[in-house]
């Protein structure tokens, strides 16, 4: 029983799974291919894709769709489908005849059958004595698989040959027809190994296959036509003789392969169909081994057939064809018979001979109510041949398509054709989790690589989702709260990753001009993905509920709903299984072939670059605890070069434990790279220099021994003028640190107890509605600077009384003005008194920061905190300025390290500043606030000299100043030599005592840099 309830757990999950994946891609269809279907193409061109479509089905696969196709709509809907169908099938009667016996799903041709029971009617075009069904039996039909086999094996020894005479002659321009003949031939083999393997294998008891025989010839088929295409690719850069020798050799192969495979089924499966099957059974086997095949390949193989057939074995085959048709298929038999017909050469009437009466005569008799006429099956014709597919003269309609347009498809496509209900395909992979291996090959070293590193970590956690759901049946609590946890984690990191994808890796691929279009389909792929993810998580959110009730009633839907979601959780497997491997086939080559190694570090720059810490520091564990130690390091020093002009190394060295053995170990080159040319970071190294005491015998000089000492290093020449900074400096400032030291030390000792420590009462940033905090920030506690041991409420606080700065980061200690208990820094009060009060809104552990009032985040990268609601949210570090900039800036000028400097109105750091920055067009930055002030009077860059904004229209006002003024004649004549600040060109312009306009760009934004002496003139 439990075995049983497990299967039906198992069966509704795969079902599930199915439903989705098939949702999915009809769902990408609508939205993606119909639109362009409509847009681009006529009435006329729609109607002969779906013609050409229907008539690509096989044969059998139609009986059956057309019928379910009509069941599963409405009456006014089938009533319009039927509308459309009649302009979509060409204007023959026995075509629409056929399409809609197939879509009605009756016998409509039941006049036929009386007709054939009373063994009365017959053909004008017959021969003069009747001939009844019954008159010649065949004792034996399965032996036409011989007449199949006989045609195949002439035709591969006729390919042969033609083979061999290009060979001999080297003569490649009737390479196409050639070409056709193979695919042909190769879809006739194919279709007739998938009608042993899907029709006439199955109906013996016994186990029988050719699967390997079949396969061998498939791929064979495959490499002749790849050899082929290459070859009309390459066309005069080609080396024919090495391509004539291939050609023959796959050739002869081909023909060795299926010579011995026909010989080993004539041995060992007719003798057993001549043993087991009635005659009756033996025709309705070729029957549904031809039906196997679709219309567009029957009507060629036919009288291909036929036409290799003497006059009495394509009688036999035709009434085999007849005897073991249903009466149904009255119109499809005709429109066989008219087509195999086609492929003999005299007037007579195969059909009359083999069934007593023209089929093609009866059916149009009955259909326009007119006596007997003239057969129509032996109208003049040409016969028919694997190479032209020519639709003939004859009275029996073709389908009326350009062969000429139809290309055959690869040999899988071919057999998923065939898939039926009855025979499920052993190689499909919709539920094979060993498909999701990676396509691609590791280790590369490519740094977009590291993208896709995170398709590893995907696959584990879906793995996890697939597995475990299936406990959630079992109502364990803990359990469900720990699946509920891995859920929410995997979607929280796709969605961030697949939103880097969408707005990063997507549009890089589409900026170039080959690639359009090429990721259209993962982007629809992901909201569909989004709405699994939402889906699972409303089910996960009533199973809780459910959980929380436990009662009876209960229970049973409980364990539905859990049966639900883990269908649901398999659905999302297999939908991005699929995605993930079709994204490492497809886009992951294209940036190794249109990317250089810069521009993808660019890209990866940018995509972290939109990831907040939080996401980061769930994100790196997670993906590399699937990662072999020599992945992680790799990947770690991808991200280092990429954010070498940052403080990642630095963010991340406080947070994860594990990154001095995973990254540091890694990436020594890259902390070499870092270092160097950051001013700002540099350490100098004390044993470079000549003078080398300790900090203990510095703090023992007295003040003339340090004055001594100062005054040698000094003299020193051995010392660059850095290091003599480095070391004077220190020595003056000994005295001082060393006060510091004991100091400290000191109100260490004399407040262990807290008692009489400085600023232990509450401040407010409203006194009168007793809001906590001071006129910097709104917060309810106090911290305590670890270099004086005093409270404040925030460094700036601490700043303005103090002759030192205070390191926030150090901070160890905090004081809640509720309550005014010191206790270790935190997010909220730990008295009980007073129950859990948050001292902020927001608490950054990292820069032990607290704000009540806005919208602050911590960047990685800065390793600060900054006004805003995130990265990736409506803002962006870019890794070149090493700076945080709104989602606008994406395209701004980049200025490396540009904003690790002064503001250059106000002179205050930039990087560390809290006060809103501004981008100029030229790269250099300003605060906001001192642009506004600076552009009520200048128009330039206070650095660069170049303009600010857009100046056409002040610079048109001087235009028409300047045609207004009239200068004296002596200045007239004068012309200067100018600079334009905005295009760097250098020019002459007319002399003006203020403006100059540049003759390149028209700016007058530019600076005299020589001045033409007056010129004198004579009268």
């Amino acid at each position: 029983m439990q075995n049983k309830e497990s299967f039906r757990r198992e069966l509704a999950s795969c079902t599930g799974a199915l439903q989705t994946s098939i949702s999915q891609h009809m769902s990408k269809e609508e939205e993606q291919v119909i639109p362009l279907l409509v847009e681009k193409f006529s009435f006329e061109e729609q109607a002969s894709l779906v013609w050409q479509f229907l008539c690509s089905i096989p044969v059998n696969m139609m009986a059956e769709f057309l019928p379910w196709l009509s069941a599963s709509v409405s009456s006014d809907e089938r009533q319009e489908m039927r509308s459309s169908l009649c302009r979509v099938i060409p204007e023959e009667t026995l075509l629409q005849q056929i399409i809609f016996t197939w879509m009605d799903g009756v016998n409509i041709f039941k006049k036929r059958k009386n007709l054939e029971d009373n063994g009365t009617y017959q053909c004008p075009c017959s021969s003069s004595q009747l001939i009844k069904r019954e008159s010649s039996p065949l004792d034996r039909p399965v032996d036409e698989i011989l007449h199949w086999h006989k045609a195949i094996k002439k035709e591969l020894i006729d390919i042969a040959e033609a083979a061999r005479s290009i060979q001999l002659s080297g003569d490649f321009s009737d390479l196409s027809s050639f070409n056709k003949r193979l695919q042909f031939i190769a879809e006739v083999c194919i279709f007739h190994s998938i009608a042993e393997d899907k029709v006439i294998f199955p109906a013996f008891d016994t186990e029988l296959s050719f699967t390997q025989e079949h396969a061998e010839e498939e791929s064979e088929f495959e490499k002749i036509r790849f050899l082929i295409e290459s070859i009309e690719n390459d066309g005069a850069n080609s080396s024919s003789s090495e391509f004539c020798s291939k050609l023959c050799s796959h050739a002869d192969h081909i023909m060795a392969i299926i010579g011995n495979h026909f010989k080993n089924e004539e041995l060992q499966v007719l003798p057993l169909a001549h043993k087991h099957f009635s005659p009756k059974k033996q025709r309705e086997l070729l029957y549904e081994s031809l039906c196997v095949m679709p219309l567009r390949l029957i009507e060629c193989v036919l009288p291909w057939l036929v036409g290799s057939l003497s006059e009495d074995e394509a009688k036999s085959f035709l009434h085999n064809m007849h005897m073991a048709a249903p009466a149904s298929d009255t119109a499809l038999v005709t429109l066989f018979s008219g087509w195999a017909c086609k492929g003999r050469p005299h007037e007579s009437c195969l059909s009359s001979g083999a069934t007593g009466c023209c089929p093609a005569n009866v059916f149009l008799e009955q259909n326009d109510g007119l006596g007997p006429r003239s057969c129509p099956c032996n109208l003049p014709t040409k016969r028919a041949n694997s190479t032209s597919r020519k639709e003939s003269n004859g009275c029996v309609p073709g389908l009326g398509m350009d062969s000429n347009k139809l290309k055959t498809g690869h040999t899988k496509s071919l057999r998923a054709l065939s898939f039926g209900p009855s025979s499920p395909s052993s190689s499909s992979n919709l539920f094979n989790w060993e498909t999701g291996i990676s396509l691609i090959e590791e280790g590369t070293g490519l740094p977009i690589d590291t993208i896709f590193k995170f398709h590893k970590a995907i696959r584990k956690d879906l793995e996890f989702l697939d597995v475990e759901s299936g406990k959630l049946t079992e109502s364990n609590e803990s359990f469900l709260h720990q699946f509920n946890g891995r859920f929410r984690l995997l979607w929280g990191l796709y969605r961030a990753h697949s939103n880097a994808e969408d707005d990063i890796v997507f549009p890089a691929l589409e900026s170039k001009e080959t690639l359009h279009n090429v990721s259209h389909s993962y982007t629809l792929d992901h909201k569909l993905e989004e709405n699994l993810f939402k889906d699972i998580s409303t089910s996960l959110i009533e199973l809780f509920e459910l959980h929380d009730k436990n009662n009876n009633n209960s229970l049973r839907t409980y364990t539905e709903l859990a049966t639900k979601i883990q269908g649901m959780c398999k659905s999302i497997r297999v939908t991005l299984d699929r995605h993930i491997l079709l994204e490492e086939r497809e886009l992951w080559p294209l940036f190794d072939r249109h990317f250089s190694v810069d521009e993808q570090h660019k890209l990866v720059g940018r995509i972290i670059g939109t990831t907040g810490a939080e996401v980061l520091q769930s994100m790196l564990p997670w993906v590399t605890s699937v990662l072999t130690q020599e992945e992680q390091n790799t990947m770690m020093d991808t991200w280092k070069q990429a954010t070498k002009n940052t403080m990642f190394t630095e963010w991340l060295n406080e947070w994860w434990e594990g990154s001095s053995s995973s990254v540091d170990a890694s990436s020594s080159s890259s902390d070499k790279n870092i270092s160097q040319g950051s001013e700002s970071h540099e350490v100098l190294d004390p044993n470079r220099y000549t003078f080398k005491p300790g900090w203990k015998d510095i703090f023992r000089m007295n003040q003339t021994e340090l004055e001594s000492e100062i005054r040698k290093v000094s003299r020193d020449p051995t010392l660059d003028p850095r290091g003599k900074d480095y070391l004077m400096q220190n020595l003056m400032t000994s005295g001082w640190l060393a006060a510091q030291q004991k100091l400290t030390q000191g109100r260490k000792n004399d407040t262990s107890d807290n008692e009489g420590l400085h600023g232990r009462s509450p401040s407010f940033r409203d006194a009168d509605k007793q809001i906590f905090g001071c006129e910097h920030y709104k917060r309810n506690c106090k911290l305590r600077a670890v270099c004086c041991q005093k409270l404040f409420a925030c460094r700036f606080c601490h700043d303005n009384v103090s002759d030192h700065t205070m390191d926030r980061k150090a901070t160890t200690e905090m004081m809640c003005m509720n309550c005014l208990k010191v206790q270790p820094v935190g997010p909220v009060c730990t008295t009980p008194s007073c129950n859990g009060l948050s001292m902020a809104k927001y608490y950054c552990s990292y820069c032990k920061f607290f704000d009540d009032e806005r919208d602050v985040y911590h960047c990685p990268f800065c390793n600060l905190c900054r006004l805003g609601k995130g990265l990736g949210v409506d803002f962006f570090h870019c890794m070149t300025c090493n700076y945080c900039l709104a989602i606008k800036l994406a395209d701004h000028k980049c200025r490396e390290k540009g904003l690790e400097t002064n503001c250059p109105i106000c002179c205050d750091f930039l990087f560390t500043s809290s006060a809103a920055v501004r981008a100029l067009p030229c790269g250099h930055f300003m605060h906001s606030a001192c642009f506004q002030a600076y552009a009520h009077t200048h128009y330039i860059c206070p650095i660069c000299s170049k303009s600010m904004g857009d100046m056409s229209v002040y610079f048109g006002m001087l235009d028409a100043l300047m045609s207004s003024e009239v200068l004296p004649g002596d200045f007239r004549d004068r012309r200067h030599d100018i600079l334009c600040n905005d295009c760097d060109t250098k020019g002459s312009a007319p002399f003006h005592w203020l403006y100059h306009k540049c003759g390149c760009c028209g700016s007058y934004n530019t600076r005299v840099i020589k001045v033409d002496p007056v010129s004198v003139f004579s009268n």
